[in-house]
């Protein structure tokens, strides 16, 4: 019958894409790595252009553009000449989403044999945990080089920003202190936004120095204060009526998340918030990015988990704040986001 017809159809498009989805990723991969997605931008390019400016031969060529077509990256007008599709389009004016794609040949490198990576149970070092360095189970991270990941995540936190800053009125509060804020470009997001906001950034020292050198230069360097030092082992500066913790809390395990809420109960005053913004699971219709990509992830990075609002909130509950409270944002699929008040 036509109806179920057109069901088993879907149905079977829709495994066929859970069993083919690698080889789609390792395409997406290509057409970033190879610089395709760049070059293409804003203009179009026969294919035997293309080929030449890629150093690929034309058959090789040939073959990824057909692939990235079906992925609907790239398009062709008309025979022969290659433009930017619905997808590629907008990817190439994403910087984050590159740098992402960009990075996964590091995730590749662990899950190129999952069972493995399950087996271990997080007891060997990964690709990923020696990436993130803090995650590393040598606890090298306290003093190693935070360069590349501090610069991974600046890229991406245009895209965590621009949710946040939709979502929660920064301009309420007096003194902002972003634990794990990197070389600064969320609190410099927000001081943008803000511009009344005073802003502190808590890192470990060798991204705090980061951060210092980054802001030391801008005209507004004076409404920053950079506070160096690890959330595990020292003490969290005082002083501010807003914490926020920007794709922090995930990537630790209960015990450093719950000592880590407690600290910033003893800090924040009284009526003070601590914003947490990050992918959460089990939210509707980003179940994949929360429970699938990030769990696994995670996992390959050898700590942290993603968790529900659910999970948070009794986490935030029994470190002592007074109520938790779900921030809507646009895009939970990039970003969800709740508020607990002390």
């Amino acid at each position: 019958m036509p109806i179920v017809r057109a069901v088993a159809r879907r149905r079977a498009a829709a495994q066929f894409d859970l069993v083919a989805g690698f080889v789609y990723s390792q395409l997406l991969a290509a057409s970033v790595e190879s610089g395709l997605i760049d070059l293409l931008r804003g203009t179009a390019l026969t294919g035997d252009a293309i080929a030449s400016r890629l150093g690929l031969g034309a058959a090789a060529t040939d073959r990824l553009l057909r692939g990235c077509r079906a992925l609907k990256l790239v398009e062709e007008p008309q025979p022969g000449l290659w433009v930017l599709g619905e997808e590629g389009a907008p990817l190439s004016a994403n910087a984050g989403a590159m740098a992402m794609i960009r990075h996964h040949r590091i995730l590749y490198r662990d899950l190129a044999d999952p069972m493995a990576l399950l087996r271990a149970d997080r007891t060997r070092e990964t690709a990923l945990s020696a990436f993130w360095s803090y995650a590393a189970k040598d606890g090298a991270g306290q003093s190693g080089d935070a360069a590349d990941y501090s610069e991974l995540m600046a890229a991406t936190q245009a895209m965590i920003a621009e949710q946040a800053l939709a979502a929660y009125p920064f301009s309420r509060h007096r003194r902002m202190l972003d634990i794990g804020g990197g070389s600064g470009s969320f609190a410099l997001a927000v001081a943008d936004a803000a511009p009344a906001l005073a802003l502190g950034i808590f890192d470990l020292p060798p991204v705090a120095a980061l951060a210092q050198a980054r802001i030391a230069a801008l005209p507004h360097a004076d409404r920053f204060s950079i506070h160096p030092g690890s959330f595990r082992d020292d003490a969290l500066p005082h002083g501010y009526d807003l914490i926020t913790l920007i794709r922090i809390a995930h990537d630790h395990d209960d015990s450093v998340v719950a000592a880590l809420f407690s600290k910033i109960h003893a800090a924040l005053p009284p009526g003070g918030r601590l914003l947490i913004v990050e992918p959460m699971a089990r939210v509707a219709s980003a179940e994949r990015m929360g429970d699938a990509y990030f769990g696994l992830y995670l996992w390959a990075m050898g700590q942290g988990r993603p968790r529900s609002e659910r999970e948070l909130t009794a986490m935030l509950t029994a470190s002592g704040f007074a109520s938790v409270q779900s921030v809507p944002t646009a895009l939970p699929l990039i970003t969800s986001a709740i508020v607990a008040t002390r």
